[in-house]
Formats: C-alpha cells, sequence, structure tokens
C-alpha cells in the first residue's frame, strides 16, 4: 500500500554554495524547514539586486518501516528552478523547470542502508534553456514547496511518469446521463491483478456503484452515472468522488482517491463562452503566488486564504499566471467552482537555444500530465506576452509546436494564448491555438481606458470568426495616494477605482468577451520596479500583498460580481479633506442607499453598483458617514469618518519622482536634423550601442535616460528605466516591437538611438 511520509522539516541549508567533495554541513548551515526561499525580502525591496545563484539544502533521510519489496520515490512539488539531487553524495538526478512537480526513485540507495544522506542543490540563476528567460516578477529561489518521501509496492500506478498521477479520468454527457471514462496507467502487474474503481457521490460521500478490470500497462475502464449533477462552477462545483484501487488477490497494492466534476463547454466568437449550454461570460482575476516576506514559500492556509478573497469579490474565473502553482489550488479550484487557465512560464522572451525550446515542451507536458484531472482547468495557455522581444525567427513554429503538443495529449480542453498589446490584429499568431486573447492596458501605460472598447470593435471587424479575450488588464493603486481629481499615472487609489468602473461596465456589457482577467488580484513582487514610491512591487493588485487591505478598486467588481450584499464608502483612506463640498461614493450591490452625515439624514439613491452624492457639506473637524443599502427588506450599513482641515494634507500627493521631473526630450528634431545612415552603424566597443543588453543600458543613468526617453517618444507604451528592468539580457536592438510604425521608421529610430549610445562611454 502507498505510504506517504512528510519531509518539510529538519533541514540544514546554506546560500551562495554549491555541492562538492569538500562540502561539510558545519555551523555555518542554517536549520530551516519547508516550505522555503532564499528571497523572501530581497526579492521584494526594490533595486534588482535580489540574490540569483546556488544553495544547498540537506537533509538525513530514515528508510521507512515498511515491505523490503517497496520502492522509495521522493516527491518535490516546487523547486525553483534548477535542482540537482544527490544521494550521499552521488548524482541522481536534474531538474530544469521551477513551478512544476518532480520525482526521484532512490530505491536502490535503501538496498544496504537503512538511512541516506539527501542534498539538493537550487539555482535560480538565469539559464539559457530554462524558462522563463525574464519575466515582470522575482523568481524566488528555494525548496518553496513540499517535500515528500513516497513508499510504494514494485506494482503501483506509474507515478514517476511526469510526475503525474498515474490515472486519468474524463467523462462526456449523454442526454440525462454521463459516461466516466478513466485510464489507469499501471507498472508490473500479474496477470490476476486487478483494477477497481468506485464512484461516489461527493456531498454525501454515498456509493454509487463500482467498475472492475483486469489490471494491464494500460488499462481502460467506464462507468455510467444516471441523472448526471453537473460542475456548474461557481454556482454549482458538484464533484463526484472516484476511488482507484489497484488489487492483488485480498490486498490493495496502490490507491489513488481524486475528485470529478462533469461539464461541458465550448466558447462562441460572438456569444462568448457557455458552460453546460448556458451563457457564463468568465469574469476573474489573475494570480501570482508570492506574499510579503514569503516569497512563493506558501503553506495551506495561504493558499486558501487566497482562494477565499478570490471567491469573496464574486469571480467565477483564475487565470494562474505565469507558471504552473500549487496543487493544492488547482484542488481549491475544483471544489469551489473557479474555471481555470492554466499555463506554463513561456513568456516575454524566446530563446534560440534549441534546448529552450525543450525545456518550453517539457513543462507543458508537465503542466497536463500532472493536473489532467482538475476538472477546474478549461484552457492551456501556451505563452504570455512572447513577443515583448520581438517576433524572434523559429517563434510562429515554436508556438505552433506546442500547441500541436497540447493537443496530442488532451483533446478534451482548449488551447489559448496570452498576447502583448503591441502584437498587430493581422499576426499569424492570433490563428494558433483555439482561442486567444489580448493583454491591453489602455488607461495605464497608454492611452485612454476608453480605447479598450475601440480595440474590441476593430479586432471583431477583423476577425469575425475568432474568440478573443481579455487576459489582463490593470493599473497601479497604492493606498497612501489620494486626489479628488485623479488622473493617470498619479498611482491614487482613486484612479485605480475610477479606472476599473469603466472595465467591470464594458465587460458587463460585452458577454462575447469569452474570459477576462484582472492583472492583478494581489500585489506582487518584481524585484527591479520602482512606481509609485514604492520599491520591488507590481501594486495593480485589488488586495495589497500581504492580502490585509482590499482596495477600493476590489469592491467595485463585488458590486458587480459578487451575490452577497454589502454596501462601501469608497475613498476612506483619504480621511482628511480641505473642500467645504465632497462627493461621497458608495460601491454596492443593493438597490438604493440612505446617507447619513453627522447623524443628519441626507437622502437617498437608487441605482446600480455606483451610487454618488454630490456636493456634500463638510464641517469643519470630524465628520461622520454613515450609508445603509437596502435591498428586499434588508439594510447593511458602512461607517467612516472624513476630518476637514484649512489646508490639504501634502502625504496624499506622492513626490515625483527624477525621471517624472527630467521631463522628456523631443527627439523628432534630432531625427530630423541628423543625417541617419541605417545601414552603416558605428559600434565602438568602448561605448553603448544598440548591441548592449537593456540591463547593461539602464544601470547606466545616462544611456539609461537616453533609451527610457526614446522608448517614450516612438514606442507603443510610456515605460521607466525600472520596468525596463524586465528585460535583462535582451539586447536594445532587438526591441522592435516597443516602437511604434505609426510615429517613425524603426530603423531610423535604432539609427538615433546607437548614434545616441554611441557617445556615452562604458
Amino acid at each position: 500500500m502507498r505510504i506517504v511520509d512528510d519531509l518539510n522539516d529538519g533541514w540544514l541549508f546554506k546560500k551562495n554554495t554549491e555541492v562538492s567533495d569538500t562540502l561539510v554541513a558545519d555551523e555555518s548551515f542554517d536549520m530551516i524547514n519547508l516550505p522555503h526561499t532564499y528571497n523572501g525580502f530581497d526579492g521584494q525591496d526594490g533595486g534588482n539586486d535580489y540574490y540569483k545563484g546556488k544553495a544547498v539544502y540537506i537533509k538525513k533521510l530514515i528508510r521507512p518501516f515498511v515491505s523490503p519489496e517497496s520502492d522509495f520515490i521522493l516527491d518535490f512539488e516546487g523547486v525553483n528552478s534548477v535542482a540537482r539531487i544527490y544521494i550521499d553524495s552521488e548524482f541522481v538526478q536534474e531538474h530544469r523547470g521551477g513551478y512544476s512537480r518532480f520525482r526521484v526513485n532512490i530505491t536502490r540507495f535503501f538496498e544496504k542502508k537503512d538511512s541516506v544522506m539527501l542534498i539538493v542543490e537550487v539555482d535560480n540563476a538565469n539559464h539559457s534553456d530554462v524558462y522563463p528567460q525574464m519575466a515582470d516578477f522575482t523568481f524566488y529561489g528555494g525548496i518553496y514547496r513540499n517535500v515528500s518521501l513516497i513508499s510504494v509496492p514494485k506494482t503501483r500506478f506509474d507515478i514517476e511518469y511526469y510526475a503525474g498521477g498515474g490515472v486519468a479520468v474524463t467523462s462526456k454527457i449523454d442526454g440525462e446521463d454521463a459516461i466516466i471514462d478513466i485510464t489507469a496507467y499501471v507498472k508490473d502487474p500479474l496477470k490476476s491483478d486487478m483494477i477497481m474503481v468506485e464512484v461516489r457521490d461527493g456531498d454525501r460521500y454515498e456509493d454509487i456503484g463500482s467498475v472492475f478490470a483486469p489490471a494491464r500497462n494500460i488499462t481502460k475502464l467506464s462507468f455510467k452515472i444516471d441523472n448526471v449533477h453537473l460542475w456548474n462552477g461557481v454556482k454549482d462545483p458538484f464533484l463526484y468522488s472516484l476511488s482507484i484501487k489497484l488489487i492483488r488477490h485480498n490486498e490493495v497494492l496502490d490507491n489513488v482517491e481524486l475528485n470529478h466534476g462533469i461539464r461541458e463547454y465550448y466558447v462562441d466568437p460572438d456569444r462568448g463562452f457557455f458552460l453546460n449550454g448556458k451563457s457564463f461570460p468568465l469574469r476573474g482575476v489573475s494570480r501570482h503566488q508570492d506574499r510579503l516576506g514569503k516569497g512563493n514559500a506558501l503553506e495551506k492556509l495561504d493558499h486558501f486564504d487566497d482562494l477565499d478573497l478570490i471567491t469573496d469579490v464574486g469571480a467565477n474565473s483564475v487565470r494562474l499566471a505565469h507558471y504552473q502553482q500549487d496543487d493544492y489550488f488547482y484542488e481549491l479550484c475544483d471544489r469551489y467552482g473557479l474555471i481555470v487557465c492554466a499555463e506554463i512560464p513561456f513568456i516575454s522572451r524566446m530563446n534560440k537555444d534549441p534546448k529552450a525550446h525543450e525545456n518550453a515542451m517539457e513543462q507543458m507536458k508537465e503542466l497536463i500530465y500532472q493536473n489532467y484531472n482538475h476538472s477546474s482547468i478549461l484552457f492551456w495557455g501556451i505563452s504570455n506576452e512572447i513577443t515583448i522581444a520581438g517576433d524572434i525567427p523559429g517563434l510562429t513554429e515554436n508556438l505552433r509546436e506546442l500547441d500541436e503538443l497540447v493537443k496530442s495529449i488532451d483533446k478534451t480542453r482548449l488551447t489559448t494564448m496570452a498576447q502583448v498589446s503591441m502584437l498587430p490584429m493581422d499576426s499569424e499568431h492570433n490563428q494558433i491555438t483555439d482561442i486567444l486573447a489580448y493583454n491591453l492596458y489602455f488607461g495605464w501605460y497608454g492611452g485612454k481606458y476608453t480605447d479598450n472598447e475601440v480595440w474590441f470593435d476593430k479586432f471583431r471587424a477583423m476577425h469575425p470568426n475568432r474568440a478573443v479575450g481579455l487576459s489582463e488588464y490593470g493599473c497601479e493603486g497604492i493606498i497612501s495616494w489620494h486626489s479628488s481629481t485623479p488622473v493617470c499615472k498619479d498611482y491614487s487609489e482613486e484612479y485605480q477605482a475610477q479606472y476599473h468602473e469603466h472595465m467591470v461596465k464594458l465587460l458587463d456589457e460585452r458577454p462575447e468577451i469569452w474570459g477576462s482577467y484582472v492583472w492583478n488580484m494581489f500585489d506582487f513582487g518584481c524585484d527591479m520596479r520602482d512606481e509609485g514610491s514604492v520599491k520591488g512591487r507590481n501594486n495593480k493588485g485589488l488586495v495589497t500583498i500581504d492580502r490585509k487591505i482590499k482596495k477600493d478598486a476590489f469592491y467595485v467588481y463585488k458590486a458587480y460580481w459578487s451575490d452577497e450584499k454589502f454596501v462601501h464608502i469608497a475613498s476612506k483612506r483619504f480621511a482628511i479633506r480641505s473642500d467645504e463640498k465632497i462627493n461621497i461614493k458608495i460601491y454596492s450591490n443593493m438597490e438604493k442607499v440612505k446617507l447619513f452625515v453627522n447623524g443628519e439624514y441626507l437622502g437617498e439613491k437608487e441605482g446600480k453598483k455606483i451610487f454618488v452624492f454630490e456636493n456634500v457639506s463638510l464641517d469643519m473637524g470630524a465628520n461622520y458617514i454613515k450609508v445603509v443599502g437596502i435591498s428586499d427588506d434588508e439594510e447593511i450599513s458602512d461607517r467612516t469618518t472624513f476630518v476637514r482641515e484649512e489646508k490639504p494634507f501634502a502625504g496624499y500627493v506622492r513626490p515625483a519622482d527624477e525621471e517624472e521631473e527630467s521631463g522628456v526630450k523631443n527627439w523628432f528634431d534630432d531625427m530630423d536634423k541628423e543625417s541617419l545612415d541605417v545601414k552603416k552603424l558605428e559600434f565602438n566597443p568602448e561605448y553603448f550601442s544598440i548591441k548592449d543588453t537593456v540591463e547593461d543600458v539602464v544601470r547606466n543613468d545616462e544611456a539609461g535616460d537616453i533609451l527610457v526617453s526614446i522608448v517614450n517618444q516612438f514606442g507603443t507604451m510610456k515605460v521607466k528605466k525600472s520596468m525596463l528592468g524586465i528585460m535583462g539580457g535582451m539586447l536594445v536592438e532587438e526591441m522592435a516591437s516597443f516602437f511604434s510604425s505609426d510615429k517613425a521608421d524603426s530603423e531610423k529610430v535604432f539609427a538615433l538611438l546607437n548614434r545616441k549610445l554611441q557617445e556615452i562611454k562604458k
């Protein structure tokens, strides 16, 4: 019988070291427990200087008290990003990729020993053959998910093939009934061995029936359910419980327990997403897995808290970006009905190293084989913004291979990809996957938020038969900054809320947008960022990185998406006011709201989602605000205090940073005045040029200022030096996708940029 022993406690750890013949676990090692990351703090404090390199974890393993005929398999749920496994100083196995599970068979080491020494060398440095290559988030190093030792008989379900479950379950609806198909992959079965599948009602855990078959290497069974109870997303996430047993005579050799939701779905280009035959627009959020001070070393309670907050806002879907996430979170999505888009970290930039493509293919196989039985997953994402570094030769072919690979493994789900906003609508990339989506940031990085609907109208006119979604959208909101006249890039909580007011209404009116995902549900670590006076974070979350504070934008979505009645006064943190009269805004999903100021009833408003009481007078000093939401004789209240003072409170206004104060040079003048021979560029290696990496250029203040200024003048979006930090080892000459052909010829832009960089000595 399978026995799983937890190995999370009692490890020795040392950073900035590696496995060698002279490695000794001495007093320089720290005693730690898993999950663990060595970037929990330096990966979130800004500066793009967090430790990227090797570390060593050591633990003594005692042979479990099990049958002498057992095999022993180490199970690693997540190690970022390259892991090398040693037993008693002997190298055993390597795993390249930081977000998927992998398993290591160590049976032979226990043949003559009762204990062995396990050593894991971890390396989160950049490797040309491991994705992600570059991205807008911190690559936390460490053994950041659980580790266990699995003891199993020689004959067992095959859990070593891409660290999958050894069992695959699918189903199809047949009228009022359904057929469940089970495929079991068995290692070394005897002719008399048997597979038994028991099916139970997931709610009451009552037996529905069972089915048996002789065990073969690949064993197929099917089971019919009468009057099937469908898995219907957040409305009714009903799951059947399956117990798949491998039996020899009167003994269970191995057992797999899993839940299965029966559902059918499709996406219509004109009408959007349908679940079980009914329109079901997917309105959700994206989720990164890190937390303040913990990095990505989360425990089960952390995952559950995230799930609780996502369901609290009323989302019915979640994009788990940009990598494979913890199996427990997928399990929670199954149980709570969140429809999932799961993806691999093929993001931002394709590396030309052929082994990098092999790595993307391997990570895709791991994602699918390990998560095939999660009924909440309906979409496999093959890439995200992969043309940020340009449409590199070979990229289209690699994307097609990834799409074909997914379809060869799993014919029950749809493929998708998230395109960067600069990708032309007529790109052949938009014809690769079953459906697609774009990451659009109109109203933050460029343009106005009203440009979103213009973009969708244009895309649908060009591609009437292609289903398109909104895979990312959002803007930064920092709860320290406030304004009664918010504008783009002021980083205020009010502008973020105003932006999302527009976006949620747009989406509510357009069910043909098959899925939409706020970027992001939570603020997350990105050590190269310095945005809005907050270092080391992306602040686009609806909730802060510590999960302690829901921003006003959170309640905008709750008003539209949630059935839980509530009323919320906006701008509570904008507590000190100097205006004699202010507007008071309320978010609520109730039918009407009443306003009281200092105990005086000021009136009632009926509306939908957003209620505004204009020109409300404030007394000097404290003003006690109360709102009451009313719906079907139910009343819910919210309260806050606004303090009126003579002068505006300076602490609400974000100080302008140096880049903003310096202004932007008019490079059009230089382009017109100078003779730019695009065919004869000079490259003195002692000076900067477009042959240098973006990372090296932005490290030099003068060179970085020139690059940022030219990108902002001729580019498709506004950037800062800290944002360009995600480009890492990308060459400046590979930044063609950043420049707009509508503004200037890109060859001339690069010629101008190269000439200016060649004036700056390294």
